[in-house]
């Protein structure tokens, strides 16, 4: 699968996980994302697509690498819905 593929359905597991900002961002927990069922089906490596994503400023989430559970309860916010 590649990368843009990736992330565009990263961007619509957000909208379906997690909560509208009302400003155009939505926002989900690392730990909702990582444990979700479909997710774990959909994506290789979660960790590297959400990567992939900041780098290219569609989402944002504090440090450089996430891991569960250690970042569960890390906020992952999509910044172009």
């Amino acid at each position: 699968m590649d990368v843009d593929h990736e992330i565009e359905l990263l961007k619509e597991k957000i909208k379906l996980l997690g909560v509208d900002g009302g400003d155009g961002t939505w926002t989900v927990k690392f730990g909702v994302l990582f444990n979700d069922t479909e997710c774990a089906n959909l994506f290789e490596a979660l960790v590297g697509t959400l990567r992939a994503a900041k780098k290219r400023k569609v989402v944002t989430f504090q440090g450089q690498m996430l891991l569960s559970p250690t970042h569960d309860d890390v906020d992952v916010k999509l910044l172009v819905a």
